[in-house]
Parts: structure tokens; C-alpha cells; sequence
């Protein structure tokens, strides 16, 4: 594993009150943001702008992914008040577009996926201007899990395929490449309007013949958006980083991207599914 980090991957941590304040809004509601289970990067910048990505049903998942910093543990029970948490959060924080993400929770019957419903119908309630944006877990590939979230109506479905299909085995070892392609597809054909997503990160030791393949996946079952980040080991426990990927790298997936017909392409080093994801919205969403 290299471990000295490249000059393109330094970054400053902003001076700003509005963390610790955004932090403390957090915590009173007693809500989990993916920010601070993932120990992203971008935590500082993004709650200092008074955003963050909630994640909810717990904070301990039900797989063992070997690039994620997401507690591996006995899963919590689920709280029925969430979904108005985060709506209280949201309305707090005065946030135009929401992101809404989870733990896998193989436990439950369905995913976890009426919880989603329920905090994306909570949120609908507050106002019918904001934006929604969830990134489900696979839920197995269980197509009623899929059509309870999709029947909800978020603008954006989105899903990780986090890596190219010959490095699953070493890095997401319960999970399937093709059950993550099927759920995409699924979304499309329970309701063509809702915008899909699909995000991998790079620096894993994949090609990027591999990648490019990835994409061309992806395009061929209709997904809309994609995201391409630098891959960061949280700990020397997790999978190794093989490579810092070069921006000019990341500048010719984008292009790539947006050649093979993606709506909308974020590629870079500090890319993730759900940073800076009101993009988008900005200019794609008009909600009903």
C-alpha cells in the first residue's frame, strides 16, 4: 500500500462554525450521517455547508465490504421515528435536495426498503420542492424490495456498483455485480422517469479497459448518472490502495463518460455518489 498521498489529494479542512453546528443538529436528532460512519473526506466542506447524506436503520451493517469504514456488527433495531428525524433535519438544515442512504440490512424480510418509503413520504410531507436522492443497498435483487422504494417516487435512485465485476471476490465479497446491474435495470422498468445512478471508485488495481466495460454496463441498462472517486483506505485492516489515480485520468473517464451518453458524469479524486449531488438536481429536476 503507498501511503504517501499525492499533492492532488490534499485538502484543506475549512475554518467554518457551521460544522460543529451542522454536527450538533446531527447528534441532537439522534441521526447517523454516512459523512462520519465512512470517515469521508469531504465531511468538513460538505457540513459546512450545512449538508450531509443521512444514513439510516442503524449504524452497523450486515456485510463485511473490505474498502468500507461502515461498522460491521449485530444490526440495531429499526426506529419508527426516523423517517421524521430526518425530516426534521431537513427542514433545520434547509435543504433543497436530500440524500438519503443506508446500511445493508440482510436481517429484515424486505432490505429495509418500506423504511426508505417511509423517510422519503415523511420528507414529501414537508414540501413538494425538495428534491429526493436515495443510494439503497441491493436489497438481494428482491424486486418488491425495489418496487416499494421506486413506488415512493424519489427523483434519483442510485446504487454502487463500487468496482469493476473481477475485483468483487477481493472487495465485496457478498455482494453481486450482476444482481447491482439487474436492481438499475429494475428501477427503469417500474418507473422510467425516475433518474438512475450508479457510482465506483478507482485505485483499486482495476484497468481501465475494465472501467470504460463498467460504464458501457451501466449505459446498457439505462443508467443516467455516474460517479468515479479516488479510492481511500479508512485503516490498514481494509483492502489496500493499489494506485492514486492521476486527475488527468479521472478528466478522461469523464469524457468517456459522457460520450457513451450518461446525462450527467462526476470523475475525480474526491468524487462521491453524493457529493455535491444537488448538481444535478440544479439543472435536470423540476419536482411535480
Amino acid at each position: 500500500m503507498k501511503s504517501n498521498f499525492p499533492d492532488w489529494l490534499k485538502k484543506r479542512y475549512p475554518a467554518s462554525g457551521e460544522i460543529e453546528s451542522t454536527r450538533k443538529l446531527l447528534e441532537h436528532l439522534g441521526i447517523n450521517t454516512v459523512c462520519q460512519s465512512a470517515i469521508c473526506p469531504n465531511l468538513g466542506e460538505c457540513f459546512a455547508k450545512r449538508t450531509a447524506t443521512f444514513m439510516i436503520m442503524g449504524d452497523n451493517c450486515t456485510r463485511n465490504c473490505r474498502f468500507c469504514a461502515v461498522t460491521k456488527a449485530e444490526p440495531m433495531s429499526l426506529d419508527a421515528k426516523e423517517p421524521r428525524q430526518v425530516a426534521k433535519a431537513v427542514k433545520q438544515l434547509g435543504l433543497k435536495h436530500v440524500v438519503i442512504t443506508s446500511v445493508t440490512r440482510d436481517d429484515l424480510s424486505d432490505g429495509g426498503a418500506g423504511h426508505f418509503a417511509d423517510t422519503i413520504n415523511s420528507i414529501k410531507e414537508l414540501s413538494d420542492t425538495i428534491t429526493i436522492e436515495v443510494l439503497t443497498p441491493d436489497f438481494e435483487g428482491n424486486k418488491e424490495s425495489i418496487s416499494k422504494v421506486v413506488h415512493a417516487m424519489p427523483h434519483i435512485y442510485n446504487h454502487n456498483v463500487e468496482t469493476v465485476p473481477r475485483l468483487y471476490s477481493q472487495v465485496r465479497p457478498k455482494a453481486v455485480y450482476e444482481t447491482s446491474l439487474m436492481l438499475l435495470e429494475a428501477v427503469k422498468q417500474i418507473k422510467s422517469n425516475v433518474y438512475t445512478k450508479s457510482g465506483l471508485m478507482v485505485g483499486l488495481g482495476e484497468r481501465r479497459e475494465e472501467v470504460v466495460s463498467l460504464m458501457q454496463d451501466l449505459r446498457s441498462v439505462g443508467c443516467d448518472i455516474v460517479t468515479i472517486g479516488q479510492y481511500l483506505s479508512p485503516s490498514s485492516s481494509h483492502y489496500p490502495v493499489q494506485e492514486f489515480v492521476h486527475p488527468d485520468v479521472f478528466l478522461w473517464y469523464e469524457r468517456k463518460a459522457k460520450e457513451m451518453g450518461f446525462l450527467h458524469a462526476a470523475s475525480g479524486p474526491f468524487v462521491r455518489s453524493s457529493y455535491n449531488a444537488d448538481h444535478f438536481s440544479k439543472t435536470h429536476l423540476q419536482p411535480e
